[in-house]
């Protein structure tokens, strides 16, 4: 299993219309492509002094179904144009972590 990672940062004013964008369109729009072994995704938030970080936290099976995803330049981030309008700033690439353990192995 792959997990992709990537991190945003907007204002506190922003917070809430970033959080809608992306839990009522990226998401669901990356759902609807039905993608072999994209298994869904984690949306995190955490207020940090005067701006708000969040995080994406995207399953995979495969390295081949991020590619699928993203295309071969597959590290690039994936921040449509309504979500960059609101962020005052992001990482431009994503990470992927190979999964070692999973919540079911360590409890």
């Amino acid at each position: 299993m792959i997990l992709r990672y990537w991190r945003g940062w907007t204002t506190q004013q922003n917070a809430d219309s970033y959080q809608r964008i992306v839990s009522e369109q990226v998401l669901p729009g990356i759902a609807a492509r039905r993608l072999d072994g994209y298994r869904g995704a984690y949306l995190l938030r955490r207020d940090v002094d005067h701006e708000v970080e969040f995080a994406t936290v995207m399953i995979f099976d495969s390295l081949e179904n991020v590619r699928a995803f993203a295309g071969e330049d597959y590290e690039t981030a994936y921040v449509p144009p309504a979500a960059q309008a609101v962020l005052a700033r992001f990482d431009e690439k994503s990470a992927h972590y190979t999964t070692l353990l999973t919540p079911e192995q360590t409890r």
